[in-house]
């Protein structure tokens, strides 16, 4: 029995840095993946082993079922999502510390952990083999760990007895409700394990898809009523998420009326975002008429961002790149380097965006494209289970 799970990036369409000074702000789903399939053996394959490959980085680790075993003697599974105390986070970190993480692939080290704590959780010391890949660029501000941690939840518990799925459907099918809920719970104390801090975004975007506002911790799930398309450019600088929220607040110390000015300009250009993207649309000519608003918003946006001191020389260079063809570009997460958003009007032709891709990789750097606001963690299975196994309906 397999279960393939997977979950979306996510990126800021507005409101990044503004939001921890009580703005609001918007993020959405992309549709670049980040999948985990996961089986559990046949007693044919004789294999008391968990292991995890990471297939991006060629890289697989392996546990014998007694090692685990022997690391948690008191393991009692299922426990509901609950977060990974410093006890277990030590015993952890030693079965961690066994595979020799090569130094090059030493930031990988906080994703094992957090694949150990969720199996072992779930589905206590069972042998089983899990399977990651991504097209999701790490530590871009694509949200690439929260889609680890979403699409692993979700495997892992669709192989669980916490979830009651349909093995007999073929193709992609969502979880409910209540099992969305399970999984976003699970997906956090992932990033917990993984950014100490986290603030439960990212991971809510990945899980349920489409769209969200918020503001001072409050979350807005939005419905989009129009398909939007965005090119995504990765300026491979990388960045210090950290010390840039701490340069802006210290702006804001050093200017606090004219940074309340920029705040509260952002808060307006969130809440009117969230307001286009949800009207309804009636034809191709509303459409336009949006994205055209859309555009001018992401112009003011990405002015505001600079305001607040967060761009880049690689991120103005994309600014003027995509200037010459017209079209709208705004930062994405903290700035300082990362991706870059650039809006693709449904009426542009292939031809445009093929230039405007091929003066961009001619910089260096990498171009994806996306569609936002689909679909949130899917799943599927293949092979056929016991009858009756894991709570499944079969029909």
């Amino acid at each position: 029995m397999e279960v393939r799970a997977r979950a979306p990036g996510k990126i800021i369409v507005a409101g990044e840095h503004a939001v921890v000074h009580g703005s609001a702000a918007v993020a959405a789903s992309i549709d670049l993946y980040t999948y985990v399939s996961l089986r559990f053996p046949t007693p044919a394959d004789n294999d008391e082993t968990l292991s995890l490959q990471l297939k991006d980085v060629s890289l697989e680790f392996s546990w014998p079922i007694a090692r685990i075993k022997e690391a948690f003697p008191n393991l009692e599974n299922p426990i509901p999502p609950s977060s990974c105390s410093l006890e277990t986070l030590k015993l952890i970190a030693s079965l961690v510390d066994e595979q020799n993480i090569p130094e090059a692939n030493i930031g990988l080290a906080a994703g094992v952990t957090a694949f150990l704590w969720l199996f072992t959780s779930i589905h206590g010391c069972k042998p089983a083999k899990a399977v990651v890949n991504s097209e999701l660029p790490l530590g871009s501000g694509l949200g690439s760990s929260a889609a680890f941690c979403v699409a692993l939840s979700a495997a892992i518990l669709a192989l669980s007895d916490s979830v009651t799925m349909d093995f007999s459907h073929q193709g992609w099918q969502v979880f409910g409700e209540n099992e969305l809920e399970l999984v976003n719970k699970w997906a956090f104390e992932g990033e917990k394990i993984i950014h100490g801090k986290p603030s439960g975004i990212d991971n809510t975007v990945s899980t349920y898809g489409n769209m969200i506002k918020f503001k001072s911790g409050d979350l807005t799930r939005l419905k989009t009523n129009m398909p939007l398309k965005m090119l995504i450019t990765n300026t491979k600088v990388g960045r210090n998420t950290k010390a840039l929220v701490a340069s802006v607040s210290e702006r804001t110390l050093r200017h606090p009326t004219a940074m309340a000015s920029v705040f509260t300009a952002v808060d307006s250009i969130s809440n009117e975002v969230a307001a286009i993207i949800q009207s309804p649309v009636s034809d191709d000519l509303a459409i336009t008429e949006k994205e055209e608003k859309l555009a001018e918003l992401m112009e003011m946006n990405q002015g505001l961002l600079q305001c607040m001191g967060v761009s880049h020389a690689s991120i103005e260079t994309i600014l003027r790149t995509t200037l010459k063809y017209k079209l709208s570009t705004k930062l994405t997460g903290a700035g300082g380097g990362g991706c870059v958003l650039t809006l693709l009007p449904t009426l542009l032709s292939g031809t445009v965006v093929d230039k405007v891709i091929a003066d961009l990789e001619t910089c260096g750097f990498q171009c994806l494209l996306a569609g936002i606001g689909g679909n949130g963690v899917e799943f599927s299975y293949s092979g056929i289970p016991d009858i009756g196994a894991n709570g499944g309906n079969l029909s």
